[in-house]
């Protein structure tokens, strides 16, 4: 291969649940017939990655490249790939493959598809050089973002989006306040577009945690406090980012009648009894799970015309362990992204 594609590449591999990823020098992926070999530029570290590492989500690939945040340039494509082109720019989301022929991706939802596969879960994903990554599910991303801008887009943006979606479009339910409990990567994305559609935002933050709080309140949030508090009014939806299981009563005694809690992530702690009175009067609780390329391109397509800013903090490559306690230690304000050009 010339210098443009090396034979080898260096990536930050999970070998063992529980414990700190190694630098390792790998082959460079080769990519199927229906594959985009791509150079990655940046890639964002999500929580779901914690969830990963800790061994919180079951059955990874091991050993594993983790993260699903990818941007980068297509480099080489396998011989059934015509979607992109040498030289695009590409983002690469959490689901990274669908059989297309369940009952789940005939009907629309893809993202429930029972032979599902995920990049940087049960594919190897964006904590490298190079990733090979299915055409299919693979966005164009907008001349309009930097790498290191776009990363975040592609799972806190997507999710979030997602969540927002399943949130505020509701038949009959007219969305003016909107709670979100824990302010990190996918709120600060989520926040910008309701403040942009006109809808007062209340964060929720760990108690405490001004720094987050006055993040909220600079990108447009009405009201910012601490979980455990009540907004002096009733919520029209909700979405909870932190995986924290008793946010879901405290959500729901902040939501008014036929109102809407989302859940909006992979994994949760434990949720504690509730009375049944908070949820009664057709209040509704419901998860999000992954992604459909239907979502990706309508919030790709929203985003620059916000526009959306991502607040981001950036590390080496080499230092992806370090990033990912600072995520875990909440030292983070926005999102953590793997710049590879650092």
């Amino acid at each position: 291969m010339n210098e443009c594609n090396p034979e080898t590449m260096i990536a930050m591999v999970l070998e063992k649940l529980g414990e700190p990823l190694r630098r390792m020098r790998l082959p460079m992926p080769v990519p199927g017939p229906k594959q985009l070999l791509i150079k990655v530029h940046a890639c964002g570290i999500c929580r779901t990655d914690l969830h990963i590492l800790d061994g919180e989500l079951a059955s990874p690939k091991l050993p594993l490249i983790p993260g699903h945040e990818i941007v980068g340039t297509v480099i080489d494509r396998g011989e059934q790939a015509r979607d992109f082109e040498i030289n695009d720019r590409i983002g690469v989301p959490w689901l990274g493959y669908t059989d297309g022929a369940c009952s789940f991706c005939k009907s629309g939802r893809e993202n429930l598809c029972d032979d599902a596969r995920f990049t940087g879960y049960t594919l190897d994903g964006g904590y490298a050089e190079y990733a090979v990554a299915d055409q299919r599910f693979c966005f164009p991303v907008s001349p309009s973002y930097s790498a290191v801008q776009a990363a975040p887009l592609m799972c806190a943006g997507l999710i979030g989006y997602r969540s927002y979606r399943l949130a505020t479009q509701e038949p009959g339910l007219e969305v003016k306040r909107l709670g979100i409990y824990g302010f990190g990567a996918a709120a600060h994305i989520v926040c910008q577009i309701a403040v942009h559609q006109n809808k007062e935002v209340y964060a929720f933050t760990r108690p405490g945690d001004d720094k987050a709080q006055q993040f909220a309140l600079r990108l447009g949030a009405t009201w910012a406090g601490d979980s455990n508090r009540q907004p002096h009014q009733s919520l029209d939806a909700a979405i909870i980012f932190a995986p924290v299981g008793s946010l879901i009563p405290a959500a729901l005694r902040a939501t008014g009648k036929g109102g809407i809690v989302v859940c909006g992530g992979i994994h949760m702690s434990d949720i504690p009894s509730f009375p049944y009175s908070i949820l009664w009067e057709e209040r509704t609780i419901r998860s999000v799970a992954n992604l459909t390329r239907r979502d990706g391109l309508e919030f790709l397509e929203i985003a620059p015309k916000v526009p959306v800013k991502t607040d981001v903090q950036t590390y080496p490559l080499e230092q992806a362990n370090r990033a990912i306690e600072d995520l875990r230690h909440g030292r983070i304000t926005g999102a953590a992204v793997l710049d590879m050009n650092l």
